[in-house]
């Protein structure tokens, strides 16, 4: 049990909900749970949020909109296809690595609840954006022949959303591996671009 603070802040609240619902499950969550981990009571809680699924959809969200914003960064919208895909999924994995505990949760959610809905279309959303990346680039001829969008998406992110389950940063070292991010991008692109194209 965590030593009982007197003071908590949304944020670090959020820090320990995330943390919970990581280790128990959402939906093996209470409410007792999460006063006993924060170390205050119920009502402490409920003073800062409305109830858990408010804490799930701030947890999410953080995760979503990291993830949103690298479709939005200037390398991500102009060049070829193939160099904004290259710098999505570059990206993509730093900030799996910045926010791990929340891509964690939002990979784990299932679609029980309203805000897990909404969490699941807002990552098709993002799924769809980037297939039509790996269209373009297999129509400029910058993939391999017969790519098919769809599947290189869910194997690509499939690769990059595995690193939640074994990525953990060393203590006081760097949060993002550059390494990692390297051997990411090394490996989805070799398998990608055709074989007479090296990385760029």
């Amino acid at each position: 049990m965590a030593g009982r603070r007197e003071t908590y802040t949304p944020q670090s609240l959020l820090e320990v909900a995330v943390t919970v619902f990581n280790e128990r499950g959402y939906d093996g969550t209470s409410m007792e749970h999460l006063a006993r981990a924060a170390g205050i009571s119920k009502s402490s809680i409920y003073h800062h949020v409305p109830g858990k699924e408010d804490l799930l959809r701030r947890a999410v969200s953080h995760a979503l909109d990291g993830l949103s914003a690298v479709l939005d960064e200037p390398p991500a919208t102009t060049g070829r296809a193939v160099d904004r895909l290259e710098h999505v999924v570059r990206r993509t994995a730093e900030v799996l690595m910045e926010r791990l505990p929340y891509v964690t949760l939002l990979l784990r959610v299932r679609g029980n609840t309203e805000t897990e809905r909404w969490a699941l279309r807002r990552r098709r959303d993002f799924d769809h954006r980037v297939a039509g990346l790996l269209r373009q680039a297999a129509a400029d001829g910058d993939l391999r022949p017969g790519a098919d969008a769809r599947l290189a998406t869910r194997l690509l992110f499939g690769m990059i959303n595995s690193i939640v389950e074994w990525y953990r940063p060393q203590r006081g070292g760097p949060q993002v591996s550059a390494e990692v991010v390297e051997a990411v991008v090394a490996l989805a692109f070799t398998g990608l671009r055709p074989p007479d194209r090296g990385a760029s």
